[in-house]
C-alpha cells in the first residue's frame, strides 16, 4: 500500500450546491465533508480552494459531466469555466472525471436508506462527490497494478 498518496479533494460542482468529499492520505477511502453554498461561481471556486488548501490536498477532483454518448455538451463547458476559476485561486493539480450517472447512483443509494425529503437534497451532492473521487482513486489504483 502506497501510504504517500496524500488527499485529494472531489468536488461535484453545482450552480447552487456544491458537494465535497476527501480521500485518506493513503487514497483508499474517499468521505464526504460537506456542501457547499457559496453564491457564485467565483465565490464556490474561492472556497473550494480554501478547503483544498486547509486540508493539505495534493490534488484536486472535479465531477465532469460528459453526454450518455461520451460527448462535452454545454454543462461540461461550465464546469471547464468553474476550474478555469479555481486555477486561479490555487496551485493544487486539478483533474476530472467523468461524472456520468453518479447524481442517479447518490440518489439510488439515498432512496434505499430512507433518505428522504431536505435530509436527502442536503446529502446528494455530497455523496456525489464521494462517488466521483472513490471511482477516481479506484481507477488510478487499478492503473498503478
Amino acid at each position: 500500500m502506497d501510504i504517500t498518496h496524500g488527499k485529494y479533494l472531489g468536488v461535484d460542482y453545482g450552480d447552487k450546491r456544491t458537494g465535497l468529499a476527501e480521500c485518506d492520505i493513503s487514497g483508499m477511502l474517499a468521505s464526504g465533508i460537506c456542501t457547499i453554498s457559496e453564491g457564485g461561481m467565483r465565490n464556490t471556486a474561492i472556497r473550494v480552494a480554501k478547503e483544498a488548501e486547509s486540508r493539505t490536498c495534493k490534488k484536486i477532483i472535479i465531477g465532469l459531466p460528459k453526454n450518455m454518448d461520451g460527448s462535452e455538451g454545454e454543462r461540461t463547458q461550465v464546469i471547464r469555466a468553474f476550474a478555469d476559476l479555481l486555477r486561479e485561486q490555487t496551485d493544487i493539480p486539478i483533474d476530472f472525471y467523468d461524472e456520468r450517472m453518479t447524481t442517479m447512483v447518490a440518489y439510488r443509494f439515498l432512496v434505499e436508506t430512507g433518505t428522504y425529503g431536505k435530509k436527502r437534497k442536503d446529502a446528494v451532492d455530497t455523496l456525489s462527490a464521494e462517488i466521483i473521487l472513490q471511482n477516481y482513486i479506484d481507477r488510478e489504483r487499478a492503473m498503478k497494478r
